[in-house]
């Protein structure tokens, strides 16, 4: 019931823009109902456990007293032993009914273990080497050897992959959805494990480096924005330890957010709430891009880093990114295929494979399912043309 409200209250402005208010009244009272029900049977059978082991209790008392009595009249036994029967009774039952008074408690307990031992049984993470590689100099030269990679052992998503990635090249992923184009950015950071192959970065394998080492290498602006609860100036410092007011304002200015973030009432020290609800969906991608800036990482990876700004916007930060991804490697995940015309080098992904790779201008001349995918674009922008 927790998980029902909180969803309804997080998402109220979707619930209300599709009038689904009534309905989502009806799912809380049914939950509600059955709460209600299963609390109202927890209750009563924990309620009665006490009473009746009380009952029993006193049943046994008065069996050892109603029988202890006749055989005193009969001087079988001595009213001593009576008195020790009726003790060693109480002493006997007394633990039971302490038991049978937190019975409710012990049930959610085992409900609480279950949940508990699912997590321990889960796979641990295969810890980091004793003897981890660090690499010192970073160029950015990423290789994938035969990776092989499925998320379940029976159903393989990526297989056989080979990519040679150049110092300073541009590497744009393409593909329809669910080709796998964001997987292979996972698989690069080492947030899963591949099955079989290698991955390289400057010849070293990753699982040979510490997960940390090998992430700091990395900068990354994602189409979901995150951003965490602080001022404006301590979000975008997140992206280097002891960055300088100096670095963080030409890191906002490169990434086209200065002039917003002065318009604000106050600017820099602007306090973003939990949810960085006071500022629009692109400034919050602005910010983050600003963040990356000022990383300055030895390699960029950039998942549709634009899809949250208006056209202008757009180009400024395309002007910016390229500056930024001057002489360092760069993976570019986009969907909108105009915006990566200029990489060096174009992998077309669907189902997990690469399919095709070269050039923008190489691939459209293939007429494959690059140029497929790059001219559906356009569809229907010339309808005389298409006519034809």
């Amino acid at each position: 019931m927790n998980g029902h409200v909180e969803e309804m209250f997080t998402g109220h402005q979707i619930v209300r823009a599709f009038g689904r208010e009534g309905k989502s009244i009806d799912q809380f009272n049914k939950i509600n109902e059955k709460l209600y029900h299963s609390a109202w049977r927890g209750q009563f059978n924990s309620g009665i456990i006490m009473p009746l082991m009380q009952f029993i209790s006193n049943i046994g008392y008065v069996f050892v007293s109603v029988i202890g009595g006749i055989l005193v009249t009969k001087k079988s036994i001595e009213i001593g032993d009576v008195q020790a029967f009726i003790q060693y009774s109480r002493q006997f039952t007394h633990p039971i009914m302490q038991a049978a008074n937190i019975a409710n408690i012990i049930q959610s307990t085992v409900a609480s273990a279950e949940r508990v031992f699912e997590l321990l049984d889960e796979l641990e993470e295969i810890p980091d080497k004793e003897d981890a590689k660090v690499i010192k100099d970073p160029k950015g030269e990423v290789k994938f050897e035969n990776v092989k990679f499925g998320y379940k052992e029976d159903l393989v998503l990526i297989e056989k992959m080979n990519i040679d990635v150049k110092q300073g090249q541009t590497i744009a992923i393409v593909g329809p959805t669910g080709a796998g184009k964001t997987t292979l950015v996972n698989l690069l950071m080492r947030f899963y494990e591949i099955n079989d192959g290698k991955i390289t970065v400057d010849g070293v394998e990753i699982r040979e480096m510490k997960r940390g080492d090998l992430r700091s290498l990395f900068g990354m602006v994602l189409q979901d924005t995150w951003l965490f609860n602080g001022t404006i100036r301590d979000n975008i410092a997140y992206g280097r330890e002891g960055a300088t007011e100096e670095e963080i304002v030409r890191a906002a200015r490169a990434a086209h957010a200065d002039h917003f973030i002065r318009t604000l009432p106050d600017g820099y020290n602007t306090i973003l709430n939990e949810e960085a609800s006071n500022i629009s969906q692109g400034q919050k991608q602005l910010l983050t891009i600003a963040r990356a800036i000022l990383a300055d990482p030895a390699i960029l990876i950039l998942d549709e880093a634009t899809s949250n700004v208006d056209t202008r916007t757009e180009l400024l930060i395309q002007k910016a990114m390229k500056a930024l991804m001057k002489g360092r490697t760069s993976f570019v995940i986009a969907h909108r295929l105009s915006t990566i015309r200029d990489a060096d080098l174009i992998l077309v992904m669907n189902n997990g494979s690469v399919i095709e790779k070269g050039s923008h201008n190489d691939l459209l001349a293939k007429r494959g399912f690059y140029a497929d995918l790059y001219n559906s674009q356009f569809a229907g922008a010339n309808p005389e043309k298409e006519a034809v």
